[in-house]
């Protein structure tokens, strides 16, 4: 099987301060390698052969850093250094690059995690939905909230007890972390106009319509490099795990 994947680098990365005063985050390095590069040979060792790769802040460098490696994967640039389109603009901007794909994976460059991502890229594909949120049960403000078939309906931030529902509120349901990983068959966004979305609004808006569904991971490790302050910790983690 082909598999696709989409990269979101072209984030502005200011919760990495100092970090990206002088580069993108996808060219921020840890454990001796930057994200960019891990994420890029992490989707090429589970079997992805085309990926696209989002630019925005700094993008020439990112163009020069894929020019002067040799990846194992047709790598393409989907270019918003014009316009930065936020994580769901990103997307369907790219929506050109994946016409002849079943299903696209989009994978943040700040996620680093060992899921077996082909695995889940081979299920989604055979499965009848048009959506999966890689999901977990862990701490953080915001939170996916899913009915009792893992349907999305709804997001909540914790912080000022603010909801957003996909049809009308909801007593029960399942609140659970998203994690920066998804898959979704391209034809889900292909009447959106090019303009800047969340990716989550974008979610919530066709969960009216189409099955999005979580699914739960359970990975020996994954982390999210996206503050400053969580760097040093992470990084000793990856080098005492060798990876």
């Amino acid at each position: 099987m082909n598999r696709t994947a989409m990269i979101l680098a072209a984030g502005l990365g200011t919760r990495l301060k100092e970090l990206t005063h002088d580069r993108p985050k996808a060219l921020v390095e840890v454990a001796g390698k930057t994200l960019l590069e891990r994420n890029l040979e992490n989707l090429q060792q589970h079997g992805f052969d085309t990926i696209i790769v989002n630019i925005h802040h700094f993008g020439e460098q990112i163009i020069q850093f894929l020019e002067s490696h040799d990846f194992q994967a047709d790598i393409y640039v989907s270019d918003e250094r014009g316009a930065l389109m936020d994580t769901g603009g990103g997307i369907v901007q790219a929506l050109p690059f994946f016409h002849d794909a079943p299903a696209v994976l989009v994978h943040n460059v700040d996620i680093l995690s060992d899921v077996d991502l082909q695995a889940k890229y081979d299920q989604f594909v055979a499965s009848q939905d048009d959506a999966w949120l890689l999901t977990q049960d862990r701490i953080t403000s915001r939170k996916l909230l899913f009915d009792e078939q893992g349907l999305l309906i709804g997001w909540k931030n914790l912080k000022d007890d603010a909801y957003k529902w996909v049809d009308g509120a909801r007593d029960q349901y399942r609140e659970l972390a998203f994690n920066g990983m998804h898959v979704f068959r391209p034809s889900l966004f292909a009447e959106f106009p090019w303009q800047r979305y969340s990716i989550i609004d974008l979610y919530l808006q066709q969960a009216r319509a189409y099955r999005i569904r979580s699914v739960e991971i359970n990975p020996t490790y994954w982390f999210d490099l996206g503050k400053a302050e969580d760097f040093a910790h992470i990084e000793s983690q990856l080098l005492t795990a060798n990876c």
